[in-house]
């Protein structure tokens, strides 16, 4: 879901200073306007999106883009009880839960409040379908002696072998992993650490940014091994949950037990070990595991977004085992992969059906990363089949303009003027001359407009850009242009078409 505008703190008193964008909440009410004949339900769930789309964009202007993505962007909206007046957010892991809770709960309080009334308090709270994480704490059983001092310590419980009590998730395995050049060394180094042959190099180290798929190939890896090691003690975790365990172990002086615990895994998949690093107590265990599970025989995967190199305060022992075996680097996904990614992914949508054109449109517009772009679909395909509206090319311009503006390359004003130039066969003298034949006017006016949709930049900007014209004339412009392509099929296709030139 996206999240629009809400910014300015927590004083503000009403929307304007509370920094809700009036265009785009009033844009988040039309989406409910649209569905007149939805379900009573589906209404109210696109209308909290909307309200969601407003407040979170706001927060994204306070907070700035690294806290926002790392604590606003995973929640996820539950129910709203009329009655009481309360809204639930959820959240992943109980971690990230209590944290949004101590340090955001007033400000997503009020920005609930501004944008809807009835909401007089939000809940935030994990979500109660998450999968159950296995305990890396031990407790009971048998005893046995310990390698120093021979002291007696609980013996370890014994281990989940089920692949979801074991932290995978279900959905992610091998055959729905998607393989192109960027991603092939790294698919096929999961695929060897998976096989019941002993892998050549280990550990392994998945590289790649954020959304590019390298939780999922820890998930397959998983899987896989489980499928071919029936019985296999396998665990999957962040490395903000091996933190979480490790600070409760030596709260509770059962140091010994985790260690044991963590130790006993045939296959260990530590995701995001990127926040693992400054931390130098978890450091040191850390290392002590990997010497512990390599020198046993057992396998070991960690994904980051870096390379282990540009991991920032991590001991140099650390630095050495983790690029002893292979760093795998998953490329982001050319305009091919993503491609198959969404042909692919629409196999879930069979009843939905998506034209090749709007197809090629995502592919070639969100770039950035998978997660987005599957998101992307699955927001397009969900408003469509909530609101009855067939998926077109239109319907995905106006539904994806977030997440496209985010993946628009920076465009600028003399690009678009030489572009549209160049399209229309006239000189470029012409965009800032005061000639007014309409072989000259009508291209001026889609520069103009194309800045405005394209740039940040104000009318006033755009207007000295255009021969130093007042920024009514480029208001003019920009809404001529926008009645024409609803009437007018041909500028609608030349729009496109630009739009297309400068986007590619």
């Amino acid at each position: 879901m996206k999240l629009d505008e809400f910014s300015g703190g927590v004083n503000g008193r009403g929307p304007a200073k509370a920094g809700l964008d009036p265009a785009a909440t009033r844009k988040g009410r039309e989406m409910a306007t649209a569905r007149d004949n939805a379900p009573t339900d589906d209404q109210e769930a696109l209308d909290l999106a909307a309200d969601w789309a407003d407040i979170s964009q706001g927060l994204k202007k306070d907070l700035g883009s690294q806290l926002h993505s790392q604590w606003i962007k995973p929640i996820q909206l539950g129910a709203f009880c009329k009655d009481t007046g309360t809204l639930d957010l959820f959240l992943p892991t109980e971690f990230s839960a209590n944290w949004v809770a101590d340090r955001f709960a007033d400000r997503l309080s009020l920005a609930w409040k501004i944008a809807r009334a009835e909401v007089r308090q939000v809940r935030i709270t994990v979500h109660p379908r998450r999968r159950a994480m296995p305990e890396l704490r031990l407790g009971g059983g048998s005893t046995v002696a310990s390698g120093a001092g021979n002291a007696a310590v609980a013996a370890p419980a014994p281990l989940a072998t089920d692949p979801q009590a074991s932290g995978l998730d279900p959905s992610l395995t091998f055959p729905e992993f998607v393989s192109g050049t960027g991603n092939v060394l790294a698919v096929n180094a999961a695929q060897r650490m998976a096989a019941l042959e002993t892998p050549q190099f280990a550990p392994l180290y998945l590289k790649a940014s954020t959304g590019q798929g390298k939780t999922h190939l820890l998930h397959a890896i998983g899987h896989a091994y489980a499928a071919a090691r029936p019985g296999a003690r396998i665990f999957y975790c962040s490395a903000e949950r091996f933190m979480i365990e490790f600070v409760q172990a030596m709260r509770q002086n059962e140091m010994i037990e985790f260690k044991a615990r963590l130790r006993g895994f045939d296959l260990l998949l530590v995701d995001d070990i990127q926040f693992i690093i400054g931390k130098s107590s978890t450091q040191e265990e850390f290392l002590h595991t990997i010497d512990a599970l390599l020198s046993a025989g057992k396998r070991l995967v960690v994904a980051a977004d870096r390379a282990p190199q540009a991991l920032d305060g991590v001991e140099q022992r650390l630095l050495s085992r983790l690029s002893m075996g292979l760093v795998a680097d998953i490329q982001p996904a050319d305009i091919d992969l993503r491609r198959k990614i969404l042909e692919h992914r629409l196999g879930r949508f069979a009843s939905t059906h998506v034209p090749a054109d709007v197809i090629d449109f995502l592919a070639r517009t969100i770039n950035r990363n998978v997660r987005e772009l599957v998101g992307g679909l699955n927001k397009l395909i969900a408003y469509a089949q909530l609101t009855g509206q067939p998926v077109s090319l239109q319907l995905a311009e106006e539904q994806l303009t977030d997440i496209l503006s985010a993946n628009r390359r920076r465009i600028t004003i003399d690009e678009i003027q030489r572009t549209v130039c160049q399209f229309y066969r006239v000189d470029r003298t012409e965009m800032a001359s005061k000639r007014r034949a309409r072989a000259v006017v009508r291209p001026r006016q889609v520069a103009m407009y194309l800045a405005k949709v394209l740039t940040p930049r104000s009318y006033p900007e755009i207007g000295r850009k255009f021969g130093g014209r007042d920024h009514s004339t480029v208001i003019h412009a920009v809404r001529l242009i926008e009645e024409l392509r609803t009437r007018d099929a041909d500028m609608d296709g030349d729009v496109r078409t630009l739009l297309r030139q400068l986007e590619d």
